[in-house]
């Protein structure tokens, strides 16, 4: 009785995560036009409580991707554009002498705030952007060996143009290693092409948007998420795809256990925003690629597309496990 007691409390929270998913997802999708499985993907990051890294060249829609995110949601927004001459304390803060208190006081960067656009990361130094590290991980910051705790949620987005573009710096591993997903915006068909002409021909509508939840909300979709379900054959599932980017000969370096977790979490906020309180398999499939692909060192030079495709081809070769998964 309390089993089936519990789970039905369960169920009426998947259903409102559902519900206010669905409602975050069609208002950013009244400014970015044809971007429905993107915006998906990046909330069911959100509810994971991981962080969010978006690669295209400019001119794609990823900073007001950011913007949109940020105004739907509510709470604090703030943004940094990343540049070479970007110093880290310009980031986490710093602390400043006060002649007057005759004491330091500490001057908070924009990392104090629930919504951080990171935007064009790859154009500072790996010094700078290691500064995010700490923050990303452990939602705090250490400012003159003092640990100051970053206000939940804490959602970083950050944007950065392909690595051939001129003046950018490669992410190190243990940068991307922070993101929970990368995704890339893509092309837009012909059709989507026209809908933006004429959805910002006399207006903007991000200048109209409106907030549709704030933050208590969102972490208690966070919370609900962690509640969904995970049979152990899909555990199972998970662990013997992240083990075998650990050994294909395409792959010189698998993902880390950081990857394991991270395709979990993804997976059961997307079941979650499907409406179930169990995963399936075809959940842990389908987010793999976006959890993965920039976690792996491939044994040669591909884009972010072919790494995507090889991971995609690793787990078509895994076997799906055919149990109940909801009990």
């Amino acid at each position: 009785m309390e089993n089936r007691y519990y789970k039905e409390i369960r169920t009426m929270e998947i259903t409102e995560v559902k519900e206010q998913a669905d409602k975050i997802c069609e208002n950013i999708s009244k400014v970015l036009i044809g971007r429905e499985k993107e915006i998906r993907v990046i909330l069911a990051a959100l509810y994971a409580g991981g962080h969010v890294l978006v690669e295209d060249r400019p001119g794609t829609g990823k900073t007001l991707l950011a913007k949109t995110f940020a105004k739907s949601i509510g709470g604090q927004f703030k943004r940094v554009q990343f540049t070479p001459d970007l110093m880290p304390s310009d980031i986490t803060g710093l602390s400043i002498y006060n002649r007057k208190s005759e004491d330091f006081v500490l001057v908070k960067g924009p990392v104090f705030t629930n919504i951080l656009l990171a935007d064009e990361i790859n154009r500072a130094t790996p010094r700078t952007q290691s500064s995010l590290l700490e923050a990303m991980e452990e939602q705090q910051v250490t400012i003159d060996g003092e640990s100051h705790r970053l206000e939940a949620p804490f959602f970083v987005i950050a944007t950065e143009n392909p690595i051939e573009t001129t003046g950018t710096y490669p992410l190190p591993e243990a940068q991307l290693d922070r993101f929970l997903i990368k995704i890339s915006m893509g092309d837009n068909s012909k059709a989507t092409e026209v809908s933006i002409m004429d959805r910002f021909m006399s207006e903007n509508p991000f200048d109209t948007l409106q907030t549709v939840c704030d933050t208590d909300h969102i972490k208690t979709m966070q919370e609900a998420v962690r509640e969904v379900f995970v049979h152990s054959c899909v555990k199972e599932y998970i662990a013997d795809i992240i083990l075998a980017t650990r050994n294909n000969s395409r792959i010189q370096v698998g993902a880390s256990s950081r990857g394991t977790i991270g395709l979990l979490r993804l997976s059961q906020a997307y079941a979650a925003m499907e409406g179930r309180t169990f995963v399936r398999p075809d959940d842990v499939r389908y987010m793999a690629p976006y959890v993965l692909a920039h976690r792996v060192i491939m044994a040669g030079h591909m884009d972010e597309k072919k790494e995507k495709t090889v991971i995609r081809e690793l787990v078509d070769q895994i076997a799906v496990p055919v149990e109940d998964w909801e009990n």
